[in-house]
């Protein structure tokens, strides 16, 4: 009964806290936020009020903050690779902020409870440290979902090659076929082939997506637009890009036994669970003629 008065006294000073530093802060209303927060949306998904409350707030503080200039043109180019669109700041302090949140919990309870306030700090860190590394995870996803699509794109320009050597036509010819993610780069590369330079556009490219094997093709199509004799190049490629594909095959195939052997176990139990029931009617029902 006393820990239940502990939380209700500690959440109540933590909402208290919370809207002193909002006045103080001049963070605006929720109806404002919301109105701001909506306005140019397609969607119509219910938007959550902590989530725009904490938004407002990181808004804020990323004003204040500073960034050494590598890590701020690191950042805002993984950003850009992850299709964020905010500021490095605005990230930033997005992860102070969520990580805050949950820390400032940990205050009240440093007087009743240190034990559980310690706890607090330390979920209050991890938070920090998954939302700092949510752009990369976001980047790794993004590459391995392309990376599962280049051997049969490979594939694809090997064949065209034979009777055509139109770069912009092979790419703009792919891309309605391709993945969201590919899609999308395929059709900035194209875009920006058709309004600049080739080799540049395919540059970047690369850049963007940051993958090896992005890199192998982007070198493979400079090589068609130079005119060079690029035939075995791609045979090369395919072979190669195609005992990936089989590495990943056999990955997903090796991964599947464990999911069927869970479900054997689930199938063995109802099939005992049918003999059990079926074996102890039978017996109920013997014992009942015997006492009759």
């Amino acid at each position: 009964m006393v820990m239940i008065y502990i939380v209700l006294i500690s959440c109540i000073f933590a909402v208290g806290v919370s809207m002193m530093l909002c006045d103080v802060l001049k963070v605006p209303s929720y109806a404002v936020s919301k109105a701001t927060h909506n306005l140019g949306k397609r969607q119509n998904a219910k938007t959550n009020p902590l989530e725009i409350w904490l938004s407002e707030l990181a808004h804020w503080l990323s004003g204040k903050l500073k960034l050494n200039e590598y890590k701020r043109l690191q950042l805002d180019a993984d950003m850009k690779t992850a299709d964020m669109d905010m500021t490095p700041e605005m990230y930033v302090a997005n992860c102070i902020v969520k990580a805050l949140f949950i820390g400032v919990f940990a205050i009240p309870f440093l007087f009743f409870a240190p034990i559980l306030s310690a706890v607090i700090a330390l979920i209050a860190i991890l938070m920090y440290y998954n939302e700092s590394k949510r752009v990369g995870n976001i980047i790794k996803e993004k590459r391995a979902r392309i990376e599962r699509e280049l051997p049969r794109l490979v594939s694809t320009i090997e064949k065209t090659l034979y009777h055509s050597r139109d770069v912009i036509g092979i790419l703009d010819g792919y891309k309605d076929g391709a993945g969201d993610e590919l899609k999308r780069e395929l059709e900035i590369t194209v875009a920006d082939m058709r309004s600049g330079n080739y080799e540049v556009a395919l540059t970047r490219l690369e850049s963007r997506v940051g993958s090896s094997m992005m890199s192998d093709i982007t070198r493979g199509l400079i090589g068609v637009i130079r005119g060079d004799e690029t035939n075995v190049y791609w045979g090369t490629l395919n072979l190669k890009f195609s005992d990936y594909q089989r590495q990943l095959l056999k990955i997903e195939a090796n991964r599947a036994p464990k999911r069927v052997r869970r479900l054997s176990m689930v199938l063995l139990i109802c099939f005992m669970l049918i003999y059990v029931v079926v074996i102890g009617s039978v017996l109920i029902g013997s014992l009942g003629g015997l006492v009759g």
